[in-house]
């Protein structure tokens, strides 16, 4: 059994009891990378072999992973942060287990796209993940998809270009509501809401560091 483990976001504390069960009871554990998964792991007082899966050695390393599945061996696999699959590299393994006939199953938790979806204060109803935007090819066809797009958009972005992300933003459609969060969950958390020309004329105010998850309002949206 391949067990989809969701683990915190940022505060340690934000794992589900099963979730710490799982990870004690599985013969071994697939992360992104052993030193970020090492430290909740000794939080918990969690001994466990780890097996690190990232984009730079999925392509070899599934197989072997998938052998020991197939040998009845149990394992987690565990992102850096959230849910993994999601903007990560163990989609494709979730998928190979599938198709051969492994079971899968969620041990669900915290997700960085509905944690700031729900204190966004823009529309739940209907949206749309986006995940990391092109850095440059197809990148403008994405922002045009965005401008023009009637759903709440969540997209993740880093911090090396998070102030360009905005002035686009601020270019494309400066009346539009946007929301950013930074660092959720963590002790430096913020969120800034705003029009989008308004946020980027005050971007040079801010702390610029950490990670951030950025919602659109629908191209329709008037806030009550």
């Amino acid at each position: 059994m391949l067990y989809v483990v969701s683990t915190p976001i940022g505060n340690l504390k934000d794992i589900t009891f099963r979730a710490i069960e799982v990870l004690r009871d599985v013969d071994f554990i697939v992360c992104e990378d052993t030193r970020v998964t090492s430290i909740l792991l000794k939080h918990y007082e969690i001994s466990k072999e780890l097996v690190s899966l990232n984009a730079f050695s999925e392509r070899f390393k599934i197989d072997k992973v998938i052998e020991r599945l197939s040998n009845g061996e149990n394992c987690s696999i565990v992102s850096d942060a959230g849910t993994p699959g999601i903007s990560d590299p163990g989609a494709r393994l979730i998928s190979a287990c599938i198709k051969i006939g492994i079971g899968v199953s969620s041990v669900p938790g915290v997700s960085a796209v509905i944690t700031a979806l729900s204190i966004s204060g823009l529309p739940t109803d209907s949206f749309v993940y986006y995940g990391f935007l092109p850095i440059k090819k197809g990148r403008q066809k994405k922002l045009q998809a965005i401008r023009d797009e009637t759903r709440t958009v969540i997209i993740y972005e880093s911090v090396h270009r998070i102030e360009k992300l905005i002035k686009e933003f601020s270019e494309l459609f400066p009346e539009r509501t946007i929301v950013i969060c930074r660092e959720l969950t963590k002790k430096f958390e913020e969120i800034w809401r705003g029009k989008a020309s308004d946020l980027f004329n005050s971007l040079s105010e801010k702390t610029i560091k950490g990670e951030f998850v950025v919602l659109i309002a629908p191209q329709d949206w008037i806030e009550d």
